[in-house]
């Protein structure tokens, strides 16, 4: 399959060196039986990318629907993810009521593509390294090594060559996925594919909701290419929605661009300064932060309410279940019933007057437990997780 077919086959936009030449070397490896590293930022295509691989190999015929299993190593927690890559037999723990297969035997004959390798634990590097070497897998509970033919395709937007130095990735495993490495490059480095993915998705949106396509000025394209696109071309393609769907214009200009490039984080912008900003243009983006901050301020004064009635909850609770014999200090009284919409005025100054007793009560709760912070948690009748919050918040270690 020559480059251009490809391309219009998975819809894959742009000229860039880099780009084609990443496409010429999936296409060529396709067909091979060698473990696949894909690098590249997030939003690069990885995934596109390994069913490139796999649909061009001799393995896609392989249990149609399941030839291609997709695994994000990241998303997975690790107490359960040797469970998930390999399977478990039946009472291998608690729950285990029946046996149960893993990624890799539902990928048997097939490709797996296993994404954000970077964030695999170590435990789970040895044992992958082990499948890959001997073709061996054993599910969790038994002690018999099951044979599998998986042919791996592995993905990471970490560097994964600092990862080794670091002792983060196994140097073994690297080397064994790495058999050959395809790099995607960013966005930015592809500048001249900008204005083409911008005007496809424009005109997807167009022609989804029957709508003229909205197109760049000279200006707003040079704006565009120039933009860092840290989340590269998801980025891209979120940003054109928004633009086509909420404008009425049509015609895009740097001011109305720069509205909407305005939302990625500050630090990480370039500096774009238009020669004579149009004073329209500047009153539309005071106009997005006041409407902000008052979104935020409201938000906050809710937040407050809910610390303020849980803290009067758990007070109350500790003062009706005491324990002198453990507890050093009376517990306070239970605060007195107040309107239950509070000011902003009037919650700012409680707030202040509860943090101490708030801080007192989760102190005595820790005394009580020795410790515990699971048991601490129980008695404030508050999450593990809000506890852990109020200990950093309250700078109180164990």
């Amino acid at each position: 399959m020559d480059i251009q077919t490809l391309k219009q086959r998975y819809d894959i936009i742009g000229n860039d060196p880099k780009l084609l030449m990443a496409l010429n070397k999936a296409i060529q490896v396709a067909p091979t039986n060698l473990s696949i590293l894909i690098t590249g930022e997030s939003g690069v295509g990885k995934d596109v990318f390994s069913r490139i691989i796999h649909e061009n190999s001799t393995r896609k015929h392989v249990r149609q629907g399941r030839g291609l299993i997709s695994v994000n190593c990241g998303a997975i927690p690790e107490g359960t993810i040797e469970s998930e890559l390999f399977g478990h037999v039946k009472g291998a723990f608690t729950g285990a009521d029946r046996s149960r297969k893993g990624y890799f035997e539902e990928a048997d004959g097939g490709t797996i593509f296993l994404d954000e390798i970077g964030e695999l634990p170590l435990a789970m590097q040895v044992k992958l390294l082990r499948v890959l070497e001997n073709g061996e897998i054993i599910p969790v509970g038994s002690s018999t090594p099951q044979k599998i033919d998986v042919r791996v395709v592995a993905a990471t937007n970490v560097d994964i060559v600092k990862a080794v130095r670091e002792g983060r990735f196994r140097e073994d495993l690297y080397y064994r996925l790495n058999q050959l490495s395809i790099y995607l490059p960013p966005l930015r480095e592809r500048k001249e594919d900008i204005p083409l993915l911008f005007r496809k998705f424009s005109s997807d949106v167009a022609e989804k909701y029957h709508m003229p396509p909205i197109v760049l000025t000279d200006d707003a394209r040079t704006m565009l290419m120039n933009y860092p696109w840290y989340g590269n071309v998801r980025e891209l393609k979120n940003i054109t929605e928004q633009i086509a769907v909420v404008e009425t214009e049509r015609s895009i200009t740097p001011d109305i661009l720069q509205n909407y490039l305005s939302y990625i984080p500050a630090e990480r912008m370039p500096v774009i300064v238009p020669d004579t900003p149009a004073p329209a243009a500047a009153a539309q983006i005071t106009d997005r932060e006041l409407l902000l901050k008052a979104l935020s301020m409201g938000q906050m004064i809710n937040e407050m309410r809910g610390e303020i009635n849980d803290l009067r909850q758990m007070v109350q609770q500790l003062a009706s279940q005491p324990r002198p014999q453990i507890l050093s200090h009376p517990v306070s009284q239970p605060l007195a019933q107040e309107e239950e919409f509070l000011t902003p005025e009037i919650i700012e100054d409680e707030a202040i007057s509860l943090e101490d007793r708030e801080r007192r009560a989760i102190l005595r709760a820790l005394e009580h437990s020795q410790g515990n912070r699971k048991q601490a948690a129980a008695d404030l009748h508050i999450s593990e997780r809000s506890l852990y919050r109020k200990l950093k918040q309250y700078n109180i270690s164990e």
